[in-house]
C-alpha cells in the first residue's frame, strides 16, 4: 500500500499480532485509499476476531470505513465478558486444542474438537453451520470470513488456555455432566450396565458411575479424580470471584 498514510495505535493485548506496536505510540500505516479499516487491521496481522471498537480521532467507527489521509485509528481489544448473540453459546476447537477441550468438557461446557486436521475451510464451515466460535491459534483461520464466531487461544499452557477462554465467554458450568471423550451428556449408570468396562479391582472398589449417552464411556472417580477436582474447584473459584 503507497496510498494516505493513517496512525495506528493498537491495545496493548494486541502488540503480539503487531510487533512493530511494542515500541509505544502510532503506527504509521500506507493505505491504498480504497481498502476498509477492517482490512487494514487484519493486514497489519491481527484477525478481526480480536478487535473490540474501532475509533478514527476519537469517534466509533464501523470496520467498514475506509480511512482517509491523516485519521488517527484506536484499536481497542475485545470486551469481556465477550457476548456471542444469536446462538447458544458452544465451542469448535482445531486439532491443537485437545486438551483444553477436554478441560471445557469436563466442566459442562459444550466444545466440539476436530481431532485430525480437516483444513482451514472446513473448520470455518463447521463453525458456521452449527454456530460455534471457532477457538485456535492460528490466525489465518481466524481470518476466514465464513466463520460464525472465533477468539484466538494467546497460550500455549492448557491451564492458562482453560482461564482465558473462561474469562473471555463466562460460559455457564456445569461439571461432570459432558463426556470428555465425545462431548455428549452423562447420565447416571448402574454398575451392571458398565460392567463390560470395568476390571475387577474397580467393580469392587466403586459404586457410583455413570455413561454417555453419545458413545456410551462409562465414568467413575478413579485414580486420577482428584486431580479434575482440582480443575473443576478452581474453575468455580474464578467464577465466582467474576461475580
Amino acid at each position: 500500500m503507497n496510498g494516505p498514510e493513517i496512525r495506528v495505535e493498537f491495545a496493548p493485548e494486541l502488540h503480539l499480532f503487531v510487533p512493530q506496536a511494542r515500541r509505544g505510540g502510532a503506527t504509521p500505516v500506507a493505505t491504498d485509499g480504497v481498502s476498509t479499516l477492517g482490512h487494514v487491521v487484519e493486514s497489519l496481522g491481527v484477525p478481526l476476531t480480536e478487535v473490540g471498537a474501532l475509533e478514527v480521532d476519537g469517534r466509533e467507527v464501523p470496520a467498514s470505513h475506509v480511512p482517509a489521509a491523516g485519521e488517527r485509528v484506536r484499536v481497542r481489544t475485545v470486551p469481556r465478558p465477550q457476548r456471542v448473540p444469536g446462538a447458544p453459546l458452544r465451542f469448535l476447537l482445531d486439532v491443537h486444542l485437545g486438551t483444553l477441550a477436554r478441560r471445557l468438557r469436563l466442566l459442562g461446557v459444550d466444545a466440539a474438537y476436530e481431532s485430525t486436521d480437516i483444513g482451514d475451510a472446513a473448520l470455518a464451515a463447521r463453525s458456521a453451520a452449527e454456530r460455534r466460535v471457532m477457538l485456535s491459534r492460528d490466525r489465518g483461520l481466524l481470518r476466514r470470513r465464513e466463520l460464525w464466531a472465533g477468539a484466538f487461544v494467546y497460550s500455549t499452557r492448557p491451564e492458562e488456555q482453560l482461564r482465558d477462554v473462561l474469562d473471555r465467554f463466562a460460559p455457564d458450568l456445569r461439571p461432570w455432566t459432558r463426556c470428555t471423550a465425545c462431548n455428549g451428556l452423562l447420565r447416571e449408570a448402574t454398575k451392571e450396565e458398565v460392567a463390560d468396562q470395568l476390571h475387577t479391582g474397580t467393580r469392587r472398589t466403586y459404586e457410583v458411575f455413570a455413561r454417555c449417552r453419545a458413545c456410551g464411556r462409562a465414568y467413575w472417580k478413579g485414580a486420577h479424580h482428584e486431580q479434575l477436582e482440582a480443575i473443576v474447584e478452581r474453575a468455580l473459584a474464578e467464577q465466582a470471584r467474576r461475580g
